[in-house]
């Protein structure tokens, strides 16, 4: 066990976050307060703290804030993920809940139309070349620059964020699925040739299982996009979703949730990409 890869990687990943951690901690420590000047100072920090209105120790504990005070941020919000009390205050559980269904919902309706329009390209060099100039048009376009049409169009924000997944999800998608198609050993078309088979057999039982993983990659990617794509288009539509959390809480000037936030967008993105590579390795076969 203790030679193996994993448990060594492992062992460097616990060192890398422990160092994180102390870094974090020495560069949030208050500072020295002992002399006479760091006392003058803080005395006079406090007098204008209670001008402005504010106790003292708000003064003190504002700033960055240290890793103690990002644990009790953390408990606190998984304490009770779920509650709901009115448009401004979710739970994160609840914020996660509606960026996730968005994704899902936009990834899906991608799905339906790039993989049968990517066998079409695959298949057909004539009908790659008559939509390869559209693909390399709309293709580089920022999935956020289509948001004030489609808010124009669609006049709903939660719609209009489904639509924007939809966008970005559907070129690697595309993409990956023309090439995995086109790629195809062509021994073993000309074996489904040979036999007479249908080309919408050919199709499930030569092409499909052949370019799968090729396919996969596509769908894995733009996974990875939607999920950072849905949160910068709640920032800008508001009303629900985690990336509406992180603005909301920035407007509030709560940087430890912002940074919970992070930490929950990130934890998420990985679960998402590790059911797609999961996903990947079920279809990938050795010669």
């Amino acid at each position: 066990m203790f030679k193996s890869i994993r448990f060594r990687a492992g062992v460097i990943s616990m060192l890398i976050l422990l160092v994180f951690l102390l870094s974090w901690h020495i560069a949030t420590l208050p500072p020295a307060a002992n002399t006479k000047a760091g006392a003058a100072a803080t005395a006079a920090q406090d007098e204008y703290a209670l001008l402005m209105g504010k106790g003292a120790t708000t003064v003190r504990n504002s700033g960055f804030p240290t890793p103690a005070q990002m644990g009790e941020t953390v408990v606190k919000q998984l304490a009770s993920p779920f509650y709901d009390n009115g448009p401004n205050d979710k739970g994160i559980g609840i914020q996660l809940g509606y960026s996730v269904a968005r994704v899902a919902i936009g990834f899906l309706l991608a799905a339906l139309v790039a993989i049968p329009l990517g066998f079409l390209l695959g298949m057909s060099p004539l009908m790659q070349r008559a939509l390869d100039p559209f693909i390399q048009i709309l293709k580089p376009v920022s999935p956020l620059a289509w948001m004030p049409i489609a808010l124009y169009t669609i006049k709903d924000s939660s719609i209009s964020g489904v639509f924007v997944i939809f966008i970005c999800s559907v070129w690697p998608m595309l993409m990956n699925t023309a090439f995995g198609v086109s790629a195809v050993r062509r021994d073993w078309l000309n074996v489904a040739k040979t036999l007479e088979v249908s080309p919408l057999r050919k199709a499930f039982m030569v092409i499909l299982p052949a370019a799968a993983p090729t396919i996969l990659t596509g769908m894995r990617i733009s996974m990875g996009i939607a999920w950072l794509v849905i949160v910068a288009a709640e920032m800008l539509v508001g009303g629900t979703g985690i990336g509406y959390f992180v603005w909301n809480e920035w407007n509030n000037l709560s940087l430890t949730s912002v940074m919970f936030a992070i930490l929950m967008i990130g934890l998420v993105g990985m679960l998402l990409d590790l059911i797609f590579a999961r996903l990947q390795r079920l279809v990938t076969y050795v010669e």
